[in-house]
Parts: C-alpha cells; sequence; structure tokens
C-alpha cells in the first residue's frame, strides 16, 4: 500500500500543501531533514552540503528544494537555504 508520504516527488499535484508533514514525499522529507541538520545554529545549508548529506543526485535536490520554498517549509538565503517557520521547537 502506498501513502502520501511514500509517493515520488513528481506525483504531487500542482500547489499541493506541504502543511503536513504526511502529504511530504520521501524525497522532499529526506532533503527537509539534511537542510534541518545542516541548519545548525542557523547556518544556511548550500545545494551541495544539502546534496552529499542526502545522498541524491542534484536535480532531484533542486526540484524538491523548490517544492520545500514553495510549501513554506524552506526560506532561500542567497544560494543557500534555511528551514522556514514551525511549531515543532523543543521545550526548554
Amino acid at each position: 500500500m502506498t501513502t502520501m508520504g511514500d509517493r515520488d516527488r513528481d506525483d504531487r499535484a500542482p500547489g499541493e500543501s506541504l502543511e503536513d508533514v504526511q502529504e511530504m514525499s520521501g524525497t522532499d522529507l529526506t532533503v527537509y531533514e539534511a537542510v534541518a541538520a545542516l541548519n545548525v545554529a542557523e547556518r544556511p545549508a548550500t545545494v551541495t552540503e544539502i546534496t552529499g548529506l542526502a545522498g541524491l543526485p542534484e536535480e532531484t535536490v533542486r526540484h524538491s528544494l523548490d517544492a520545500l520554498v514553495g510549501g513554506g517549509r524552506l526560506v532561500p538565503s542567497g544560494e543557500s537555504y534555511l528551514l522556514g517557520p514551525h511549531d515543532w521547537g523543543l521545550d526548554r
């Protein structure tokens, strides 16, 4: 059985919301997690770093980054990326 999270990123409907993490493809989730891991101290993550950490081809990463930016999950910072607004922070 294929779930929404298992779908290939190219199967996403145009304009499909990324608000629900279950709507993210496996590729988008992998890229998002790579950006999150690289955003230590809010340092932007470059495409090269994301590609290396995610273990995906650059074209695939760039396509996913575009989708994640379009859905508000990531924010471009020059040629790099930061996490977009989220409410899943740790309580201190």
